[in-house]
């Protein structure tokens, strides 16, 4: 025999394949590990926030605050409806708070692409006036 036959039968071929044993018996033993442990876990508590005090939504609403697309603010009574710049709202909401009673709030509605920003300001503002029930409308406001 000549060398050049001996050398063609001992060459190798490249294997292009992977050997998926050992990752499969890699994955069983973590299966395994988590089915043992997983029962042992105790849940952590979990501390949801409170909405407030409130425990029932207000009785009637004195006042409604409208906001506008571009932010113009309305304020509507059961007697009047006007429109009104952000620091007259609160000398307004003053007024006649202190002839409400308590259970009764204010409902804010707003137009949904104004800024939430303008929200904020008007809920601020009653509040400084002494306004203690605000509640927050879902719907767009009428135009």
């Amino acid at each position: 025999m000549s060398t050049d036959s001996f050398r063609s039968t001992r060459q190798r071929r490249t294997v292009n394949e992977i050997n998926m044993v050992p990752f499969i018996d890699v994955m069983l033993v973590l299966l395994i590990i988590f089915m043992v442990t997983a029962p042992m876990l105790t849940p952590g508590a979990i501390n949801v926030p409170s909405a407030g005090k409130s425990t029932k939504p207000p009785t009637k609403h004195v006042a409604h605050v409208l906001l506008d697309a571009e932010g113009k603010i309305r304020l509507k009574t059961p007697k009047t409806e006007q429109a009104l710049s952000l620091q007259e709202l609160g000398n307004a909401a003053a007024s006649w708070q202190a002839s409400q009673p308590e259970e009764s709030a204010v409902m804010i509605q707003a137009d949904k692409t104004l800024a939430y920003e303008h929200v904020v300001a008007a809920m601020g503002e009653l509040q400084r006036a002494g306004v203690k029930r605000v509640a927050l409308g879902v719907k767009s406001a009428a135009k």
